[in-house]
């Protein structure tokens, strides 16, 4: 089954900016989100409140939320790694939170100082104040198909994850190649096994452009009938722990691909490549984007 529709998913002003080594002002991050908003995007991660020792990128996150129309149709969550995040997400006002979980003992460890299954329990109470809050809430699940660590990740693992982080009560839940070491058949194998305790209706594809192969398991996974996809702006972002991963698959390389494939995706491409290059000026390089090059304002 494939759609006629898809949802994608802009995470450039959080995903992306949280891995960049330049940081922005507030006023910028809220200008980025606003860029990408009237460029059509109906969801975009708007920060995370996470310590800003450890991730300075991601400071001031509530100024940020207080620079956007919260009341408008468009969502911006924002990652929460506890319930103090959650405390601060509720007092700024947030509709939309995620949760981050890893396929990974070890990667997990080194990203949040707890195992999996330690997070996974961490994030019950989260969950649950959120949907009692009235809260949407997303769950993602990093290192699908490979960790830095501990290298090909089975599909058995990522299923035990995302199944548990379902049955918590997210309403979806994004599955993301951190590292972007995954092909279209590792995608598909991995979906198979999740799909046996999450619908694919509510799963989500990030996948990170490595070995360039971000695109093709878009594909992959869209004609296996996912229908949510992340993406990142210009392609910001990368991976902290894993030596080459760059960012997200670019925003303009999916809106081109769906086009390509008579998918609606409600985003102008135009505009959006005009946000790449704007954002990537002032980050002080070139967007990763082939499609951002190509249809570059001349």
């Amino acid at each position: 089954m494939t759609a006629a529709r898809v949802k994608l998913v802009e995470v450039g002003p959080r995903d992306g900016l949280q891995n960049e080594p330049a940081r922005l002002t507030v006023a910028e991050r809220c200008a980025l989100i606003e860029r990408l908003a009237e460029a059509g995007f109906s969801s975009i991660e708007a920060g995370a409140f996470v310590s800003p020792d450890k991730v300075p990128q991601m400071a001031d996150t509530a100024a940020v939320l207080a620079g956007l129309k919260l009341d408008s149709p468009i969502g911006y969550p924002v990652l929460v790694p506890n319930e103090r995040g959650l405390d601060a997400a509720l007092a700024a006002g947030a509709r939309e939170i995620a949760v981050f979980a890893a396929a990974s003992d070890t990667f997990s460890q080194r990203n949040i100082g707890a195992d999996v299954d330690a997070s996974l329990k961490r994030y019950e109470a989260v969950v649950r104040r959120a949907l009692d809050a009235g809260l949407l809430v997303r769950g993602y699940v990093s290192c699908v198909a490979g960790c830095p660590y501990e290298g090909p990740i089975a599909p058995e693992r990522v299923e035990e994850v995302a199944g548990a982080l379902w049955e918590m009560g997210c309403d979806e839940i994004s599955l993301g190649d951190t590292i972007g070491v995954a092909t279209p058949n590792t995608v598909l194998a991995m979906l198979d096994a999740v799909a046996d305790r999450v619908p694919v209706a509510q799963l989500a594809g990030h996948f990170h452009d490595t070995y360039g192969m971000a695109s093709a398991n878009v594909y992959a996974a869209w004609r296996a009938g996912v229908m949510t996809f992340d993406c990142s702006v210009a392609g910001l972002g990368g991976c902290p722990y894993a030596r080459g991963a760059t960012g997200n698959v670019a925003s303009e390389d999916l809106v081109w691909l769906f086009k390509g494939l008579g998918v609606e995706t409600g985003v102008d491409l135009a505009r959006l490549v005009e946000v790449a290059h704007w954002i990537s000026q002032r980050l002080g390089r070139a967007p990763a984007s082939r499609v951002a090059h190509a249809l570059a304002p001349h």
